[in-house]
Order: C-alpha cells, then structure tokens, then sequence
C-alpha cells in the first residue's frame, strides 16, 4: 500500500473537525482558565502571530489527520466504526497524554494545565475518529 493511498477527504475533514475542537476548547469552553494555567493574558494572546499560530496548528492536525487515515486505510474497509473511534481515543489515551503528562512533570507546571490538555487530545481525536469512521 502506497502511504499517500487515503482517503483525502476524510484527512481534509477530520483535521478541519479537530482544529475547530481545538477553538471551541480553548476559546469559550476553557479559553480563561488555559490562559491562567500557562500564564499568558488576552493582550498576549491578540499579539501572537495568528498566521503561524493558527497554520501550524492546522499542519499538525493534518498530519494527525493522515496518519490515523493511514493507520484505519492498512486494515481496508475490515474495521468498523466503532474500532476506528477507539482506536483514535487509544492514540490520545496511549501515545498523547503519557507524552504529555512526562513533559509537564519535568517541566513542573501544575496539574490544571495538564487535565485542561489532556482533555483537549481526547476531544480531538475522538472528533478525529468519528469523522474518518463515518467517512471512510
């Protein structure tokens, strides 16, 4: 199997799908209380360079994209719905939050930031899940 051989719209739509989790977590749903937890005000968040922030953002959520499209696309049309969506909420549980929860200990930030997080990488890759289940 050729690793470009996926589904391209279903990358395209769960990256798109991710990427909005990620504005609704951190914008109304848990925006004030991420902002505390890091330490940054809103003056801070306005004087970023949204371009970068925001495309880097969606690179790294299509790369996401591809990969769990690639992994689902070695099975062939085998795993069901429901496999596609655990094995994404796996991914997040087995691979994001132990890489997660290893940096924020040695950096020593506190467990608010890290539950904040690590609920985010959940949300994501459900959301992920679902789309490249119903999709593909």
């Amino acid at each position: 199997m050729n690793i470009f051989d996926v589904n391209w719209i279903a990358v395209v739509a769960a990256a798109l799908c991710g990427f909005m989790v990620g504005g609704l977590w951190y914008g109304p749903i848990m925006g004030k209380k991420w902002m505390g937890a890091v330490g940054l005000t809103e003056d801070q968040i306005k004087s970023g360079n949204n371009g970068a922030l925001y495309g880097g953002a969606f690179a790294f959520s299509l790369l996401a994209s591809w990969t769990l499209a690639h992994t689902f696309a070695t099975y062939g049309n085998e795993l069901s719905v429901s496999v596609k969506i655990l094995t994404a909420f796996g991914v997040a549980i087995g691979f994001i939050l132990p890489a997660l929860g290893t940096n924020y200990l040695f950096q020593m930030k506190f467990k608010k930031l890290f539950f904040i997080d690590a609920m985010y990488w959940i949300l994501f890759y459900l959301a992920m899940g679902t789309v490249h289940a119903l999709i593909s």
